[in-house]
């Protein structure tokens, strides 16, 4: 995130003697992206981060592609993805590109016995069932359902749920999770027509300092590939921290929608960026005010875009048998609108209760065999008269 944050113990200047009460230095790490040109934050750790007792298992977990080159409209139904009890098995790449892959996990279970880290990618996971605490080595964060949690690369983190109903919706990305560009100004700070601001951003708190020594089991992502590690002490030991570079919350409840006389473009809920697609927030929010506006968005032909919409709640206005966990997909390359009737029943409307989360990627996505177990695969004909 581009504003400062510090939690903890730290010395009053950075690569500089910091020593427990017994006289031992604290170990100093950067974690830092874009070499080191990019966010990081500087932390300090009871041992070592570097002390790897074992490599054990090595295995992969990349997505098994059905559709390689996908014209075709789709719709998934999510919540048909069975539950699983352990985190890192539950998720299922239902659609993937070299920027991104998109994600549906049903665990019912927290990560009780080992620490999970993606040194590939950010991960922007979406709650739409379940509440609980994301804990990482830089703090925790309670979420609940609406919140997005961005967890940067390299973070070390648990979920703990508090019950076993959870549905999450993933997106990791190849490249950084920003907040949009034009929101901010030049010292990132977000701007007085941003649809959300630095108060509604939820910072670790909560700093979880372990002074222990053992076997830790860490699950490390790499090239889609399952490395597990194990460490020679607790990876949650750090006392302090300062800088840019953490995990944070953004409940979709807290963005506030941008509306306008007649219907305006899906840009307007663009909610974070990154360098191969962007995620937009659908909320409830009114509708078109002029006198002849039609509230159902035009028909519009993605050229350059995949667009993917996971469907949240309520009654999405431009859709016809939408339901709770249904993924729409709407490649690149033909044209796509509101279904027959849904424009027709939008006029006279004057707001929507519909909660929706987008990813519009600008490479194709292929389709994978996880998807096609839950595919609509007549969907494609629903803008049939």
């Amino acid at each position: 995130m581009p504003f400062y944050h510090k939690l903890g113990k730290i010395p009053p200047k950075r690569h500089t003697q910091f020593r427990k009460e017994n006289g031992e230095l604290y170990y100093e790490q950067l974690f830092g992206t874009i070499g080191f040109d990019g966010m990081s934050t500087n932390m300090y750790h009871v041992y070592r981060p570097t002390m790897v007792k074992a490599i054990q298992k090595q295995y992969s977990v990349a997505p098994v592609i059905a559709k390689e080159n996908n014209i075709q409209s789709y719709r998934f139904r999510g919540f048909q993805v069975a539950p699983q009890d352990d985190y890192l098995a539950s998720r299922k790449v239902v659609l993937t590109n070299s920027d991104c892959n998109v994600i549906l996990a049903a665990p019912r279970h927290s990560t009780d016995d080992y620490f999970y880290k993606n040194t590939d990618a950010d991960e922007v996971i979406f709650i739409h069932k379940g509440s609980g605490t994301l804990r990482t080595m830089l703090g925790n964060i309670e979420f609940s359902y609406g919140d997005y949690l961005v967890i940067p690369r390299g973070i070390i983190y648990k979920l703990d749920f508090n019950d076993t109903d959870n549905r999450l919706f993933i997106v990791e990305s190849y490249s950084p999770v920003y907040t949009p560009k034009r929101y901010r100004n030049w010292f990132g700070q977000l701007l007085e027509h941003s649809p959300y601001c630095e108060r509604d951003i939820r910072r670790p708190e909560h700093l979880e300092t372990h002074d222990e020594k053992g076997d830790f089991l860490m699950k490390i992502k790499k090239k889609n590939e399952i490395i597990e590690m194990v460490y020679a002490s607790h990876p949650f030991d750090v006392v302090g921290y300062d800088g840019f570079n953490y995990p944070y919350a953004f409940s979709i409840h807290d963005f506030e929608p941008i509306t306008g006389r007649i219907h305006l473009p899906p840009p307007i809920h663009q909610t974070f960026e990154s360098a191969g697609f962007v995620i937009c927030s659908f909320v409830p929010r009114l509708y078109d005010y002029h006198p002849d506006s039609i509230p159902a968005p035009y028909n519009h032909s993605n050229i350059d875009s995949d667009e993917v919409l996971y469907y949240v709640d309520g009654d999405f206005m431009s859709r016809n048998d939408i339901a709770p966990g249904h993924i729409s997909l709407h490649p690149a390359g033909i044209p796509h609108g509101p279904h027959p009737g849904a424009a027709e029943r939008s006029i006279g409307k004057t707001e929507t209760e519909e909660l929706a989360v987008m990813v519009d990627t600008f490479k194709p996505l292929m389709v994978t065999e996880e998807a096609m177990k839950i595919a609509d695969e007549d969907y494609y004909k629903s803008w049939l008269e």
